[in-house]
């Protein structure tokens, strides 16, 4: 089977009742996709993760996403730590996140919202740590600031949607981690992230969406045809099959190879799928 590693079910573009992230997820299962896993964002969403997690047959992660640290408070991460608590025997629960970095937004750039943004993923790291689980982490233009951390509080996980060099993947995989690729490397003009797809090692990879977020090159329209009315497609778990085939054309493999050991490394990266897999 497929597994996704990354997919927020839970957004607004699914439907306030989730009704179509439930049609999309059942469509998904028929083809092929066994297991997903939401993250939660904020702890507005924590209950509403899990929830669905236990709706669909899948896993949840919990933490708190960098883009939601501005309105982050303290007492989130106490929430947090007292979720990771009432939900440590979950076996949904697989992993704190998604949490990190982002230094490409210019509002979460500022001196003081950078420091602000490190204070709550060390604070994540410390409880991932304490909990015994990986972290799904957001790396965007932060990979090296990410890594110092990790090296001080060591954890293992998934570096979510890699866009980094071939020396930051170095690292990432020197520090236990598997990196996550998905749509974004259904496009041609992406040479660099095509090449880390088809050259890191083949344990190096797991597979996500990041639905409904990152659409693959079929899905995507641009501005000006969705000026013209062309309607933007809906990225979701159903296209985690055609995203591996490309990733297998990338590296010359069978599909069934490729499906094989990205399924492995998901399992591998957060251990309590394996388990998972039994009670589905």
């Amino acid at each position: 089977m497929w597994i996704d590693t990354h997919c927020h079910l839970d957004a607004p573009e699914f439907g306030v009742d989730h009704a179509l992230a439930l049609s999309l997820r059942a469509r998904a299962a028929a083809q092929g996709v066994g297991l997903c896993v939401i993250p939660a964002v904020e702890r507005a969403n924590f209950d509403t993760v899990r929830t669905l997690a236990h709706r669909m047959g899948d896993a949840y992660a919990l933490g708190i996403h960098p883009l939601y640290v501005p309105r982050a408070q303290d007492s989130d991460l106490a929430a947090l730590d007292a979720a990771l608590t009432e939900h440590r025997d979950d076996p949904r629960l697989v992993a704190v996140g998604e949490i990190g970095l982002d230094f490409f937004v210019p509002e979460l750039c500022t001196p003081t919202m950078r420091e602000r943004q490190v204070q709550m993923y060390r604070a994540q790291l410390r409880l991932a740590r304490k909990y015994g689980l990986p972290v799904i982490l957001h790396v965007r233009r932060s990979a090296d600031v990410l890594l110092k951390h990790l090296r001080e509080l060591p954890v293992a996980g998934i570096a979510h949607a890699f866009n980094g060099s071939e020396q930051q993947a170095g690292a990432f995989l020197d520090l236990g981690f598997k990196l996550g690729f998905g749509g974004a490397c259904t496009f041609e003009p992406a040479k660099q992230l095509r090449r880390l797809a088809a050259e890191l090692p083949l344990s190096a990879l797991v597979l996500e969406t990041d639905a409904p977020d990152i659409p693959p090159q079929w899905l995507y329209v641009t501005a000006a045809e969705r000026a013209l009315g062309r309607a933007q497609g809906i990225n979701s778990p159903l296209e985690l099959p055609r995203i591996g085939a490309v990733v297998a054309q990338l590296r010359g493999l069978p599909l069934e190879a490729l499906r094989e050991a990205t399924t492995a490394n998901a399992r591998h990266a957060l251990p309590r799928l394996a388990a998972l897999e039994a009670v589905r």
